[in-house]
């Protein structure tokens, strides 16, 4: 169990007292973070900005009061939203970073405004000496900056540590609050590693301009060594300080990999001729598969034009405007409560593809109500967890792993989008199908929410879908993904003028723009670091080794095809959820891509097939136990115990383990994709769609409009959906009796012991939003 979190203002989650049960809501909501709210009455945003529109034009002084009372919702709505943002840090694949002031703070505004503006300008005017010359002008101006945002973050000293709170909590002070000076070293010689390669200057053999640095690939000068092993070594510092030890600890066996190989027998698979240093450091500095490689490119040239356009519509209000409407369609149905928080987890996933952010965001805001429907902690939690996690699965803003598969497989991201709608679909199918089933089984009370109609939203506010539509459409008429980004996100900015309170004057559109290159800081130290495990790959030819053990593994156990290819699969999935568990997504993502995803080509599954099914079990450590961050996110908001709430959210993201599985095995299975006929494509949604119902059936021990179902019928119907999931017609026919029987049964059950018990209460509870 790990020790109690403490919240941004200084609190600690509610806590269950040792001797109460399980269903029993925490008690107190002192735990929990403070909702965002962009105004400072209780009544809804659009309530209020309405009448402020209404009243604007009146006179002078209704003006100014307008203007006084938006701003003070503004400063409230920034602290919430900060306080928000500082809990979800805590459990992100990157650590939180440092709130800089006086000139470091400056200088990270300046430079973060220079990086945006360049990877504005390469959209528009890309530089003349090419992607790879753009790519070392943009790691010049981030990786320092990863030095002043964030601290070493080294293990304090017992005497620098203080107690706070009751028990054990324990809360440790940082020794600086701004950069020290080894930060100030280290930005020094990044910025001098970073721009070696394009110096004029020439340093004894070395130096001398980029293309004199290109000519001499292969064969590097000392000089080129020095600073290529200082660049490698200033990477794995940066990676620690953003995600930890674990990811610089992989690179430094891959390394090892790449310089002892040649030492291991050679009669091992894994065996190799050998690289020594130099011939690694010329791989990883000068080289297109190494620092400067594809991860690197998809950072540069996408994530930060993404992050930015998400820093945009959050500051326009665009989060706020989701919740509201998920909790204003749903607001008197039963489950009011579990709708809300999955439709807001759907919503707020399409700007923001971090399933922690995600989970903290609608938490802060639903827990509450999910609180008073009845909900038990652990459960609402794995809810949360599931819902947010979705945010990385969620078109149109992918997490960074899709941008690196369309650069891989050379497609569209238009592409990469349309082989994820049919998956995110049934992934949230499941979700709403065990939400109805819990409402069911629980008995949790309908908490009527107190919001504005839903049209009423959608005409108020309903210009925050333009943007994100705008990004389709312009990718649908042959827009690149970078053009159609920065075409949202001005449409985005020039949109939020329509809200008083949010419009993106020039100091909050200067916050949007260093939010989004802030962001993007960490994920840019990760992917550059990512090139010292493709390279090695590369160099040493690892991965169709590691492809050939993993298929000889499925081949020991049986010399049917068919059955090595599911063999295989299973296998990869294991492999890439325990990889998931140690490293951020993107990293696992490119990992498994040079593992396991010539594995699965190797046996006929195609590319887009292998890819995404990389993708999504790289996405899904997110709620894999034992780390599963966006639980533990989750169980920080809830007050719930951490294990339970672990359990629960795999039990709501099961589809989502199994459907990658559909689509590798069978030739059908693409149908889940988008890819093949209309015939194959309904087919292969409507089977795996039926498949996603039995299962949640089958976990929730609830058939809905019948009532419970017994051990006998959820093991049938387990069968049944995993059997639904070969899309071939013979094991369909099976899966179909099967699950036919399983409701049967639960038919038979319901009639030996009546109608179920559980129903609605005489009287729902109402709730403010």
């Amino acid at each position: 169990m790990p020790p109690p979190i403490s919240l941004p203002d200084g609190s600690f989650p509610p806590a269950r007292t040792a001797n109460s049960p399980a269903e029993e809501p925490a008690s107190g909501t002192g735990g929990l973070p403070p909702r965002p709210r962009p105004t400072a009455e209780p009544t809804s945003s659009a309530d209020t900005t309405a009448q402020s529109t209404t009243t604007a034009h009146s006179t002078d002084t209704s003006d100014a009061s307008t203007d006084t009372t938006a701003r003070n919702a503004d400063d409230d709505s920034s602290v919430a939203e900060r306080a928000t943002r500082d809990l979800a840090a805590q459990f992100e694949d990157e650590k939180p970073g440092r709130v800089l002031s006086g000139p470091a703070g400056w200088l990270l505004t300046a430079a973060t405004l220079a990086i945006g503006g360049l990877a504005l300008w390469q959209v528009f005017r890309p530089l003349s000496q090419g992607s790879k010359y753009y790519l070392i002008i943009f790691l010049a101006g981030v990786l320092p900056l990863v030095f002043l945002a964030y601290p070493a973050d080294l293990r304090l000293p017992a005497r620098l540590r203080f107690r706070r709170g009751d028990g054990d909590r324990t809360v440790a002070l940082p020794a600086s609050s701004g950069p020290t000076v080894p930060d100030w070293v280290l930005v020094v010689l990044a910025v001098a590693a970073c721009l070696y390669p394009v110096l004029p200057v020439a340093i004894g053999s070395g130096g001398g301009g980029y293309n004199a640095f290109l000519d001499r690939q292969g064969l590097l000068a000392p000089m080129d060594l020095v600073l290529g092993t200082v660049l490698l070594l200033l990477l794995l510092e940066a990676c620690r300080r953003t995600t930890g030890w674990i990811l610089p600890a992989v690179c430094l066996l891959f390394l090892g990999y790449g310089y002892y190989g040649g030492l291991l027998p050679q009669s091992w698979p894994v065996a190799h001729g050998g690289l020594d240093f130099s011939q690694l450091v010329d791989a990883f500095y000068n080289s297109d598969s190494g620092f400067y490689g594809t991860p690197l490119d998809v950072a540069a040239s996408y994530i930060v034009l993404f992050t930015i356009y998400g820093a945009v519509l959050e500051l326009s209000g665009a989060g706020r405007f989701f919740v509201e409407l998920s909790a204003a369609a749903f607001r008197r149905s039963r489950t009011a409560a579990g709708r809300t928080a999955v439709a807001s987890g759907f919503l707020l996933g399409t700007v923001s593809g971090s399933g922690a952010a995600t989970t903290v965001s609608i938490g802060a805001v639903t827990w509450p109500l999910l609180r008073r429907a009845g909900y038990p902690p652990e459960r609402a939690g794995g809810m949360l967890a599931a819902a947010g996690v979705g945010a990385i699965l969620s078109p149109p803003t992918l997490g960074a792993a899709a941008f690196i598969i369309a650069e891989y497989l050379g497609v569209s991201y238009l592409q990469v989008l349309g082989w994820a709608t049919v998956p995110t679909v049934l992934y949230y199918l499941g979700i709403l199908l065990s939400v109805e089933i819990d409402a069911r089984r629980s008995g949790v009370r309908p908490v009527v929410i107190d919001v504005g109609s839903p049209w009423r939203l959608l005409t108020r506010f309903g210009y925050h879908f333009a943007s994100l539509i705008a990004i389709i459409v312009f990718l649908a008429v042959g827009v690149s993904a970078t053009r159609a980004v920065v075409f949202a996100t001005v449409l985005a900015a020039a949109l939020s003028f329509l809200d008083r309170a949010h419009r993106l004057t020039p100091a909050r559109l200067v916050t949007a723009l260093v939010t989004g290159v802030r962001g993007v800081l960490a994920v840019t130290a990760v992917c550059a670091a990512a090139g010292i495990i493709t390279a090695t790959t590369t160099k040493t030819g690892l991965g169709p080794q590691a492809a050939a053990l993993l298929i000889g593994g499925a081949k020991a156990a049986t010399s049917d095809p068919t059955l090595v290819l599911v063999l295989t699969a299973l296998l990869a999935a294991v492999a890439l959820s325990l990889l998931g568990l140690a490293v951020p997504v993107t990293a696992s993502f490119v990992i498994g891509w040079v593992i396991v995803g010539p594995a699965l080509l190797d046996l006929g599954v195609t590319a887009p097939a292998a890819a995404m099914f990389v993708f999504y079990f790289a996405v899904l450590s997110e709620v894999s136990p034992p780390t599963a961050l966006a639980a533990v996110a989750a169980a920080a908001v809830t007050g719930g115990r951490l294990v339970p709430t672990m359990w629960q959210t795999l039990r709501y993201a099961l589809p989502a383990y199994l459907t990658p599985i559909a689509f590798v095995i069978t030739p059908a299975g693409l149908g889940l994709l988008g890819i093949g006929g209309v015939q194959r494509i309904a087919f292969a949604a409507v089977v795996t769609a039926l498949s996603v119902a039995v299962l949640a059936v089958a976990a929730g021990g609830w058939l809905p409009g019948v009532g419970p179902a017994g051990a006998p019928e959820r093991v049938l119907g387990a069968l049944a959906g995993v059997t639904l999931l070969w899309l071939e017609p013979v094991p369909v026919t099976v899966g179909v009796a099967l699950a036919a029987v399983a409701a049967a049964g639960v038919f038979v059950r319901r009639g030996s012991t009546g109608r179920p018990t559980s129903g609605s209460p005489a009287s729902p509870v109402e709730e403010k939003l």
